[in-house]
């Protein structure tokens, strides 16, 4: 006797998704993404700029959606209450798709002049943008600039394919296959406020260690990867303090920053913030030594001393590690060899319940890179391979792990 089949629920079911779709070619496409999250079982709204309305009709979207699609900051309501805020407040998710090259611009500079990019500064919700353009303009510093600002905000970077492109160049630029968009966002809902009351502390960047008022040692560490973490956290629920050694990167939104200068003074920082936190991740590159008698003022060169007598500077997470408690405590290793057996030394010294590997050597992998690669070793013996990616993307794969470890945690 055939047994009925009992329907699966949707992957979105109920989830409320806000598209944005800007000045692209490949506007064409929102067509389909938005079908298939509604065929998910989420509820989409779909918000329009100007130049997006050239190349795909609103009641397309609005007749996939089943929603009105906004287009204008200053269209009359269906209900009293200011549209783009209200749409920001009932969101669990934005993705911009495609973003041309000027959306992006103005997203990364906080410019709200129409009702996409007003939304996208309103909401509290994780927001995910795939650029979709011109392999020139993709690559232009410009761009490339403001896309690494959107991230360090707080922001997903869809990647885009490559292939040919609609001005007829071939290259990077392609907006990612809907599937992909929606396996993103799918992602994104699943980590919605895993983290919410806990309070979690991220190290980053390096420090400068001083010979005289002027001269110091350092590293080439820009803080990117600490800087990644501390805003997926704070997207994920958490409250954050990021505990930063000198870097030209912005503050990640809603998140507390304390700027440090010594390994000493990151240290203190950081055991101060450490103060009643669950998760605390070390991924700042700290100076190991430091000038044991530092000069108040500045050297002459022609006085400079032959040789210079160097001291250990505090190890943070060691120090950290001995009034461990409950707390999962995350740190990293930059090496060039044998990368999982000596992260995991490091991690049995140090009591830490993850560690993360990466050989500074590698392309891709290295200090001030956008990307990162390398091992995952766990506590309990178990190691992952992390191909390269983007460091938001890799930030969002070791707070997973984190989340797992805190519940099992708080559950034994």
């Amino acid at each position: 006797m055939a047994r009925k089949k009992t329907a699966s629920k949707p992957a979105l079911e109920g989830a409320r998704v806000v598209v944005g779709v800007s000045g692209s070619i490949a506007a064409y496409k929102a067509a389909d993404l938005v079908s298939r999250l509604t065929q998910e079982g989420a509820e989409v709204h779909c918000v329009m700029t100007a130049s997006a309305q050239q190349f795909i009709t609103p009641l397309t979207l609005q007749v996939l959606s089943r929603n009105p699609c906004v287009t204008d900051m200053f269209g009359v309501p269906g209900q009293w209450e200011v549209e783009h805020v209200a749409l920001a407040d009932r969101a669990d998710v934005v993705a911009v798709a495609p973003a041309s090259a000027n959306v992006i611009a103005r997203m990364a500079c906080g410019i709200a002049d129409d009702m996409l990019t007003s939304l996208v500064l309103a909401t509290r919700a994780p927001v995910l943008v795939a650029p979709a353009m011109n392999v020139h303009m993709l690559e232009h510093p410009a761009t490339a600039a403001n896309l690494d600002r959107l991230e360090a905000l707080g922001y997903a970077i869809i990647e885009p394919a490559e292939g040919m492109l609609a001005c007829g160049y071939e290259g990077r630029g392609r907006l990612a296959e809907p599937a992909c968009i929606v396996e993103r966002i799918a992602e994104a809902l699943g980590r919605r406020g895993d983290l919410a009351g806990r309070k979690v502390v991220v190290t980053a960047g390096p420090t400068r260690e001083p010979i005289d008022a002027v001269r110091f040692i350092s590293n080439p560490s820009t803080g990117k990867m600490g800087y990644a973490l501390a805003a997926a956290a704070r997207v994920r629920g958490a409250q954050v303090t990021l505990v930063s050694g000198p870097s030209l990167l912005p503050d990640p939104a809603g998140v507390e920053v304390i700027r440090v200068g010594t390994a000493r003074e990151m240290l203190e920082a950081t055991v101060q913030a450490a103060q009643g936190a669950q998760v605390v991740i070390g991924a700042a590159a700290p100076a190991d030594y430091a000038p044991a008698q530092p000069a108040r003022g500045k050297l002459p060169k022609a006085q400079a001393p032959e040789t210079l007598r160097l001291e250990p500077t505090p190890d943070i997470l060691a120090e950290i590690g001995k009034r461990k408690g409950k707390r999962v405590l995350v740190g990293f290793a930059a090496d060039v060899q044998d990368l999982a057996a000596r992260a995991r030394k490091k991690l049995e010294a140090k009591h830490l319940d993850l560690i993360f590997a990466n050989d500074v050597t590698r392309e891709g992998a290295g200090f001030a890179s956008d990307t990162n690669a390398g091992v995952l070793v766990y506590a309990d013996g178990r190691t992952e391979e992390c191909p390269p990616m983007s460091k938001r993307r890799l930030a969002d794969r070791l707070l997973d792990a984190v989340v797992k470890i805190a519940r099992a945690r708080s559950e034994s």
